[in-house]
């Protein structure tokens, strides 16, 4: 099997970001609400077939951000924002995981839905790009996770079936995107991030991304 990692909140931690809406708006927690909006932002583009990229939508979400609590964004907060997204840090657990993973003959691959630019310089500042066999971004076919084009697009590169993918993601959303395409599914619940399992069941799940390895290591051989 070859694994497939998401990047921003799976693999960096966002929290970081919690310092620039509280300057901006008072409450570190409006962060959340940013965020929410992005997604809705680029499902509600991929849906619509209205292709733009990863930061155009992130800017777009903070706008939508500051007109809900009556906050002027400059464009030098947008471009701000940007600029930290960059240069997010990596969770504690991250990099000895992938570490551990390597180790053992596994193949990674990173598929974001930022652009590609964007992930190898957070990747590359993170010190995580070494880690990856390749790292993907949705940018190259305009359509973003979880769209079923996106975990294809990662099954293509490998020349390989999507049933040979296994996601690993801190997102239901983007879990039950690559379940439909026919990938096996891990979850990291970092805070804050929970699935219904009335709804969906991923195939592996634990709080960490070292659990998660090691569950993964124990029941799934590298190609």
């Amino acid at each position: 099997m070859i694994l497939v990692f998401d990047v921003n909140e799976t693999l960096l931690d966002t929290a970081a970001l919690a310092p620039f809406f509280e300057e901006v708006f008072g409450e570190a927690a409006v962060r959340v609400e940013w965020f929410l909006t992005l997604e809705e932002t680029w499902m509600t583009a991929t849906l619509a077939g209205r292709y733009h990229p990863f930061g155009q939508l992130a800017k777009s979400a903070l706008r939508q951000t500051g007109w809900r609590h009556g906050v002027e964004i400059s464009e030098a907060r947008q471009g701000q924002l940007i600029d930290m997204l960059t240069t997010l840090p990596a969770h504690p657990d991250v990099a000895p995981a992938l570490a551990e993973l390597r180790a053992k003959g596994y193949r990674l691959t990173a598929l974001t839905n930022g652009t590609l630019k964007a992930v190898q310089h957070q990747l590359a500042h993170a010190e995580l790009d070494a880690a990856f066999d390749v790292i993907l971004s949705i940018d190259s076919i305009a359509s973003y996770k979880p769209g079923q084009p996106a975990y294809q697009y990662v099954a293509d590169h490998w020349q390989v079936s999507t049933r040979e993918l296994v996601m690993i993601a801190a997102h239901g959303w983007d879990l039950i995107g690559a379940a439909s395409a026919g990938c096996k599914t891990g979850f990291i619940a970092r805070p804050g991030k929970v699935i219904d399992p009335q709804l969906f069941q991923p195939d592996w799940q634990d709080d960490s991304l070292t659990g998660l390895s090691r569950q993964l290591i124990a029941d799934v051989s590298p190609m």
